[in-house]
């Protein structure tokens, strides 16, 4: 899969996608792939990337590429 996509008309790179679900800074970020779900709130098609917020934690994080919503697992 390629490491970079389109994100609500922007492309991304995975380190970009992964700031844009956690509205911070992130260390590392693996490369993003498409996740197995809809988005719950415009029907489009939703990317997945594990990134790294800090030393101490490692989160998957979901985005839509059409719309605003985001999650990750610790939600």
């Amino acid at each position: 899969m390629a490491d970079n996509r389109v994100v609500q008309g922007r492309m991304v790179t995975p380190g970009k996608l992964a700031e844009i679900i956690e509205g911070d800074s992130v260390m590392d970020a693996e490369s993003i792939e498409d996740a197995s779900q809809d988005c719950p709130d415009c029907g489009g098609n939703v990317l997945e990337v594990g990134y790294m917020p800090s030393v101490t934690e490692f989160v998957t994080g979901q985005k839509c590429q059409d719309c605003d919503w985001s999650e990750t697992d610790r939600d």
